[in-house]
């Protein structure tokens, strides 16, 4: 006796065998394996025809081709990284000296004519907003600061300082001057710091609040003071004594409000620029190029 179709034994065979293909080996539906004269053939080519492949794409269906060509168009740049790179760090801009005197007040120390990149020591500063925008430049290779005195001597001072490390970082410090020692101070009032060594020279850029809660150790920049002007060599990130006995100063004491061009000659050209030596160096021309009676 004939059993029922639904108690025949090989009738699962077909299901369990597609449920374990998956769909990588799912059988091409009718429409696509026709049989029979006249039929058509696998996905839908019919059978002869060879022009069929370009007229019908194929398509792989299974899902690891699919999942490899979505990360490669998802992921992968054209130079097969699977992540962008990180832009670029913009580089130290360049101190602009044409605004001295105009948008910024500037002092110079060096050979006449110098620049922020020529001079034994340049310093600039400017208001923005509620902050003051300092930048310092020295031809040295440990650090450059600027100090803010009530008089024009080394004692009681608030100082800032840009300082050339080990490892070739320019850091931005404050320091309270105790007597003709500084003394580094863990409050620092500076804040968009950047700074450069190149071409042995320390550069640096940061602002600093205008107005400060009261301290010893910060003064109120909307007040003047004289600015003291030092640089010289650092040991292992620390600094040490300047580069020369008597740093320059400032002749008068500084307002933030007042942008100034001010110059000053180093002490190789402050001996020729006297008015003494200019005569003395104009006579002993005459007298070489007249000769001796």
């Amino acid at each position: 006796m004939a059993l029922p179709p639904r108690q025949r034994p090989g009738a699962w065979v077909p299901l369990v065998l597609l449920l374990l293909a998956g769909p990588a080996t799912c059988a091409a539906s009718p429409a696509d394996d026709g049989a029979g004269p006249g039929g058509r053939g696998p996905r839908g080519r019919a059978r002869g025809d060879a022009g069929a492949d370009e007229a019908v794409p194929r398509h792989d269906s299974s899902y690891g081709t699919f999942a490899g060509e979505f990360y490669d168009l998802r992921y992968l740049s054209e130079e097969g990284y699977p992540f962008p790179t990180a832009p670029p760090v913009d580089p130290f801009a360049k101190i602009k000296v044409d605004d001295c005197g105009k948008t910024k007040g500037c002092f110079r120390y060096g050979k006449p004519g110098c620049n922020a990149e020529t001079c034994d020591y340049f310093l600039s500063y400017r208001m923005i907003g509620a902050d003051v925008e300092f930048e310092l430049s020295a031809d040295t290779d440990g650090w450059v600061a600027v100090g803010f005195s009530s008089d024009k001597k080394m004692g009681g001072d608030d100082v800032m300082a840009c300082v050339h490390d080990d490892n070739g970082r320019v850091r931005i410090q404050h320091f309270y001057n105790v007597g003709q020692w500084a003394k580094e101070i863990q409050r620092n009032p500076a804040r968009d710091e950047e700074g450069v060594f190149e071409n042995n020279r320390v550069t640096c850029r940061f602002k600093r609040p205008v107005n400060v809660p009261r301290d010893e150790t910060i003064v109120d920049l909307h007040l003047s003071w004289y600015y003291l002007f030092a640089w010289g060599p650092a040991i292992q990130g620390s600094i040490t004594r300047h580069d020369i006995d008597s740093p320059p100063t400032s002749e008068r004491v500084v307002s933030i409000y007042k942008y100034e061009d001010i110059f000053m000659p180093s002490a190789a050209y402050q001996t020729f620029s006297s008015p003494f030596c200019l005569l003395l160096i104009v006579a002993l021309t005459f007298y070489l190029l007249m000769g001796t009676p």
